[in-house]
């Protein structure tokens, strides 16, 4: 079974997509790390005319030892630089492979991130793109760096998600948008256990549907 989440910067997408593999015994990517691990990896050249091809090698020799750094990955100025580096071509293609093969594993997977239910498992058994406004976004993503210790200025961390916004509905290599399929969940006013339980319901009616039968009431 392969479930795709998919949804903006800060939407849930990534606790509710952790919460979907505990609950069905799944593996679980978060892809959006492959980003910003090249986005490490490029930030000396990030301002630069050598964006390109640092990103681009970055991406074809990235490998899984590189998602470790939680706190250096999960930096709201790393989620700059993975939109930076997302917009390259190049780099999705680079990064493509790496997702498909984690998805297509015995038994399936969870994935989250930008572009999953579109172009790495457009035959997903179930498909959810994660919503919430702006505001919501920002203070879950602050209350995350907090957790973690580290000072937040939300004034600074609700303009980058709005610019990251912008950057990522202009990206024609991306997934900003949610596949025609796909089931769209507001997470805007819901705390994470409602949350979860209706991703799960989601889930649950998708893999209904697919096999034939009717919707779970």
């Amino acid at each position: 079974m392969i479930i795709a989440v998919d949804g903006p910067a800060a939407s849930g997408k990534g606790t509710l997509a952790s919460g979907l593999a505990r609950h069905y015994g799944l593996p679980h990517l978060d892809t959006g790390l492959l980003y910003r691990a090249v986005g490490l990896a490029s930030a000396a050249a990030v301002d630069g005319p050598d964006l390109e091809p640092t990103a681009i090698a970055a991406a074809r020799s990235l490998d899984a030892g590189q998602l470790t750094d939680l706190d250096a990955l999960t930096a709201a100025e790393t989620g700059v630089l993975a939109s930076k580096v997302a917009v390259i071509a190049e780099v999705r293609a680079a990064l493509f492979d790496f997702q498909r093969n984690f998805a297509l594993q015995p038994g399936g997977a969870v994935l989250d991130g930008r572009d999953i239910g579109t172009k790495i498992c457009p035959d997903a058994d179930a498909k959810l793109f994660i919503q919430a406004d702006s505001k919501a976004r920002m203070e879950r993503r602050a209350r995350q760096l907090e957790a973690r210790g580290v000072a937040v200025d939300r004034y600074a961390l609700f303009h980058q998600i709005e610019e990251r916004d912008a950057r990522d509905m202009l990206n024609p290599n991306g997934g900003f948008y949610p596949a025609p399929d796909a089931h769209l969940l507001d997470t805007t006013l819901m705390g994470i256990e409602a949350a979860l339980r209706a991703a799960i319901a989601v889930v649950e009616t998708a893999l209904a549907l697919k096999a034939g039968g009717q919707s779970p009431s």
